[in-house]
């Protein structure tokens, strides 16, 4: 087959892909909508409901290094179906539920591990497999899926909340789940040697990377003691703990509530953070695009350094109604929201080599989660006990400035361009 002619398997499966994190941001991004119905429906507080958002969000990237390792040893395919069957477990279980710790089984285990196995992990598996040329910009691509599944879900669940009541959320979730199985089965194909062709780009030597011979879980957990001893390693997971927890912990979990406080209208707060993944999905392939050709570290210190000052004026820009300087606030955030994955990912390469870049990007994304989910409980304890959000945000706006430093000592002396191959 003639990879100039034909159009190239490997964007058949970026494409699947892209749809299936589609889905899985979509499943992720309802517990935000679920903290006021459920306060509603069964006078929880703010903080026992944050709890299962927290486990979700914690267990979502501890599961990602061993989904990535189980991956590369029994295949993408079959991790992604047996993770859409437990997340569909887990959503329709949800709607059973009548105490906090049942939603922190449900919502927190189950989802969470379901949702973790197909992580951003994923998209840069597939990304490392099927692309040599262009990678940054699939990366940036496949991230972007994230922020779709916010703008195409969040509105709607909010106003199916509404109309038909909190259980309707999991019943979609589940449906939807179980709907993408076949999906994955039928179209999601393994790599490029299975249909003897070389990744896109890939020069007429490639060759892939020496498969390890470990088995996952010790292969996750070795690479992680490797790595353990580079400095690098620290930093892109101190920078990463604190994208996390200034993105999907705080404003991805918190912002329809903080809107709320404030007067403002669920399906309004949903619609801005739904807009954020509008503007997400334009700043991440444009990072993508960047990743390809600028230093990431660079890049990292301005999306970083950025995100803070932002977040530093959040508490004075939330009103009741729509105001041009929180909409300013939502396009700026969005543009920013995850567009540190591409360079994260290609700095992940340089700790233990190319051959080890999806796997130590997976504990890394760990950091990340950890961050999310110290933030998503944090701040509704912060909540209740000062009555509003604005000293998360604070917090929040510093540690990012101070990352921004941080993140120039990445690969210090290192050529990170001869890593893109």
């Amino acid at each position: 087959m003639s990879t100039k002619s034909k159009l190239h398997p490997a964007w058949i499966a970026a494409v699947v892909t892209f749809f299936t994190l589609v889905a899985t941001a979509g499943f992720r991004s309802a517990p935000s909508v679920l903290i006021i119905p459920l306060e509603d429906a069964f006078g929880w507080s703010r903080d026992q409901i944050s709890l299962a958002v927290s486990v979700n969000v914690l267990l979502y990237g501890l599961t990602a290094p061993f989904a990535a390792a189980l991956m590369e040893r029994f295949t993408v395919r079959k991790v992604v179906m047996a993770a859409l069957t437990t997340v569909s477990t887990g959503a329709f279980l949800t709607t059973q539920i009548n105490a906090p710790w049942q939603l922190v089984a449900t919502w927190g285990f189950i989802v969470g591990i379901g949702t973790g196995s197909m992580a951003l992990v994923f998209a840069a598996t597939v990304a490392n497999r099927w692309f040599v040329k262009r990678r940054g910009i699939v990366i940036g691509g496949l991230t972007a899926a994230a922020a779709m599944g916010q703008l195409i879900f969040l509105p709607g669940l909010t106003r199916l909340s509404e109309t038909y009541g909190w259980k309707s959320i999991g019943l979609t979730i589940g449906s939807a789940s179980l709907f993408m199985v076949p999906m994955i089965y039928l179209f999601l194909r393994e790599k490029p040697a299975d249909l003897g062709l070389l990744p896109y780009g890939a020069p007429a030597d490639w060759q892939p990377p020496v498969k390890s011979n470990m088995n996952a879980a010790k292969l996750a957990v070795v690479s992680l003691k490797e790595a353990s001893g580079h400095k690098d390693f620290w930093y892109l997971s101190g920078s990463f703990f604190v994208c996390g927890l200034s993105t999907s912990g705080l404003i991805g979990t918190h912002f329809i509530p903080a809107a709320h406080d404030h007067g403002m209208g669920q399906v309004v707060a949903a619609s801005l953070l739904a807009l954020v993944g509008v503007f997400d999905v334009i700043g991440t392939l444009f990072s993508g695009w960047l990743t390809d050709k600028y230093d990431p570290r660079k890049l990292l210190f301005f999306y970083y350094g950025l995100r803070g000052l932002s977040l530093f004026l959040l508490p004075s820009i939330l009103f009741s109604t729509m105001h041009p300087s929180t909409l300013v606030f939502i396009i700026f955030y969005g543009l920013d929201w995850v567009a540190t994955v591409p360079p994260t990912v290609m700095l992940c390469r340089t700790v233990l080599g190319p051959d080890r870049g999806t796997v130590i990007y997976g504990w890394v994304f760990a950091a990340h989660q950890v961050g999310g989910s110290i933030a998503a409980l944090g701040a509704a304890v912060i909540r209740v006990k000062f009555g509003d959000y604005a000293a998360a945000f604070y917090v929040s706006g510093a540690l990012c400035l101070v990352t921004s430093y941080f993140v120039l000592q990445i690969a210090k002396g290192k050529d990170t361009a001869s890593l893109s191959v």
